[in-house]
């Protein structure tokens, strides 16, 4: 690994701890989240999140996969399209019903058992452009605190989105829109195929109750 390279590890883990340290200040005590209320309070978010490879109407993508997330993480994702910090139409107005309380509940009832960093790669090496990327989400793409996203397994197609939005300004994320500012358009693509390649038990997680509920309650 070049210098360059580890100099931007090491800034990238320095910005991480920051943020970490400012998202946990700014916030107080997580709510407990009730996993049954949670189901259901998901009933519209079932709708999307609960189909596997269901996509966005425009623009075209795939919606994430939620299981497997951190708790805190969805519940920070949930007040950044509450707040507008997130820019996504459905999302604003579904967030923007909810209380925190309604938040910590969805996310329990997503989330189940997250997932473990494992450190296995699956035998490949991290891309050039994803250096940078391990000191948040690891080199398996778990997120290495609570409120930072798992991006082990999610679709290649979502995560291009976010690093697109980041970059141009349709998610209001400092950290993050510094990092994606000079990836050019290959480099977030070989970012985004790299994380969903990596399989920690993300694909494993079971979406039959969700797709079950999400039907009958239709």
């Amino acid at each position: 690994m070049g210098s360059w390279v580890r100099s931007g590890v090491l800034a990238s883990a320095v910005a991480c701890a920051a943020l970490a340290s400012a998202i946990a200040s700014a916030q107080d005590a997580p709510a407990k989240g009730d996993p049954a209320r949670g189901k259901v309070l998901s009933y519209t978010c079932l709708g999307c999140h609960g189909i596997p490879n269901y996509k966005n109407a425009f623009p075209v993508y795939s919606v994430p996969k939620l299981e497997g997330q951190h708790p805190e993480y969805l519940v920070t994702a949930l007040q950044a399209y509450k707040s507008g910090e997130r820019s996504h139409s459905t999302m604003h107005l579904q967030a923007s019903t909810l209380s925190d309380q309604d938040m910590a509940d969805i996310a329990a009832f997503f989330a189940r058992e997250p997932l473990q960093p494992t450190g296995n790669t699956g035998g490949g090496n991290v891309p050039e452009a994803a250096q940078t990327c391990v000191a948040c989400h690891g080199t398996d793409g778990v997120g290495i605190t609570p409120m930072y996203p798992t991006l082990s397994g999610q679709h290649a197609d979502y995560l291009v989105r976010a690093l697109l939005d980041y970059k141009r300004g349709g998610r209001k994320n400092p950290v993050m829109a510094g990092f994606a500012a000079p990836l050019t358009d290959a480099q977030i693509r070989e970012i985004a195929e790299y994380y969903s390649r990596q399989q920690p038990g993300l694909d494993t997680l079971e979406y039959k109750e969700a797709n079950a509920f999400a039907v009958a309650s239709r």
